[in-house]
């Protein structure tokens, strides 16, 4: 029997042209901030936020204030998530180690791994204030040792969100600004006369952010190209449809466009989670929110096999993976593109985005394949080095170099080797003329 769609989502073609109309707006923005800085800034942040303050930066009384604010107990489990993160993300640069090799006799190689030296955070705070964001994207930094961290996350109700504010300041970044979307990122990449640009923008937003991120790539490093948040669940007949559909409708939540896809080798389970899910949208909160990227972006498949449902997951390499089946361990083994996977029915994407202490900014739009999700190497350059220190390795390594470059007609590049050949060899060879 052919793998069989219950239910697809919107056409590629109706999607394309969504992200034509975005790109368009993105452009003009990010002109206009690159031709009248805070100008530009503030009047973005009327137009979007309605906010309009004496300054974008917070001072530390500023901070203070908000961070009073935070519940003791809201703050205790956002020092609690901190610490699951910043545990996660010290073992992960502890694996990351500089290393130095003598490969011949007087040839030493070796890299450095050395924190990108300003970066620009994003945390979203419109529909829902990712208070989590701040951890990911700015703890994380932190722990890499990168020495200027600037966060910017939207007004909340016409000010900054306290516990956001919290998360930021807990986390490690040294600028907090209150900005949103476009302009926000925006300003932090190209700069403006109270912003001085950073090297690198990261976290996650929406289609805005993530195309202003797209169009500044290049100008500025990037933590990876993001779309919606997409969640998939892989499922036999070891899990019930209620606990499918809660996970798919978990992540469709998030927005208007994210998708949600059930891939399993139960046709009756596909059809109960349809209904489940049905059921489920009448009592979610979010339900307008949820229903609505059901409708456009939910998949329902079904295949005969787990070879099959392993080929189409690594096809579509979604951004969350929720394995629930009889062999999550020959998941783990077999599965190559995805963002993250979370292993049987105790586990959950929730807690991945919140708590549990891997990072939840993470590929999506089939970026899996190229690319893993934000973790501290990230924010982590490694740089090589050489250095040579006898003559006869100085001799002989020119003599290789001499030749392979003549060989492509470099003849500038042969020289550069030659002149270690004639002063610390001996060798007298004429200029222009390959090492023999």
């Amino acid at each position: 029997m052919p793998i069989t769609h219950l239910k697809r989502g919107k056409p590629e073609a109706e999607r394309a042209e969504d992200d034509a109309a975005v790109r368009a707006t993105v452009e003009g923005v990010l002109a206009d901030i690159t031709a009248r800085g805070d100008a530009a800034v503030r009047d973005l942040s009327i137009r979007f936020d309605r906010y309009d303050p004496p300054a974008f930066r917070l001072t530390l009384s500023e901070i203070e204030a908000a961070m009073a604010r935070v519940a003791p107990r809201d703050m205790e489990d956002i020092r609690f998530a901190q610490t699951q993160i910043r545990t996660f993300a010290m073992a992960q640069r502890a694996s990351m180690t500089d290393i130095e090799v003598e490969t011949l006799p007087g040839v030493i190689l070796g890299h450095r791994n050395i924190p990108v030296q300003s970066v620009g955070c994003y945390v979203p705070g419109g529909k829902f204030p990712m208070v989590a964001s701040a951890h990911m994207s700015v703890l994380t930094a932190a722990v890499a040792g990168v020495p200027r961290i600037a966060a910017s996350a939207p007004p909340v109700n016409g000010e900054p969100h306290p516990a956001i504010v919290a998360a930021m300041h807990l986390g490690g970044a040294h600028e907090i600004y209150v900005l949103g979307g476009m302009q926000a990122v925006g300003a932090m990449a190209i700069g403006t006369e109270t912003i001085r640009p950073v090297d690198m923008i990261v976290g996650p937003g929406n289609a805005y952010v993530a195309e202003a991120k797209r169009q500044l790539y290049g100008r500025v490093g990037i933590d990876l190209f993001a779309g919606p948040t997409e969640t998939m669940v892989i499922a036999d007949d070891t899990v019930d449809a209620e606990m499918c559909a809660t996970d798919l409708l978990g992540q469709a939540e998030h927005g208007y466009n994210s998708p949600a896809c059930l891939i399993t080798t139960r046709r009756k389970l596909a059809e109960d989670t349809m209904t489940e899910i049905d059921r489920l949208l009448l009592i979610l909160p979010t339900a307008a929110t949820a229903a609505v990227s059901w409708r456009d972006y939910g998949e329902v498949i079904v295949c005969d096999t787990h070879d099959e449902m392993l080929q189409l997951a690594n096809e579509m390499a979604y951004e969350h993976v929720q394995v629930m089946t009889d062999r999550d361990d020959w998941y783990l083994s077999h599965m190559h593109s995805y963002g993250a996977l979370f292993l049987g029915p105790r586990t959950n994407v929730a807690n991945g985005d919140k708590v549990i202490g891997t990072n939840h900014t993470l590929p999506t739009r089939r970026a899996g394949r190229y690319t893993g999700g934000l973790w501290v190497g990230k924010f982590l350059k490694t740089h090589s080095y050489q250095r040579v220190t006898t003559d006869a390795a100085a001799t002989m390594i020119g003599e290789y170099g001499s030749r392979l470059c003549m060989l492509e007609g470099f003849v500038g590049h042969a020289e550069q080797c030659n002149i270690r050949v004639r002063r610390y060899g001996g060798r007298n060879i004429p200029y222009g003329v390959a090492a023999e």
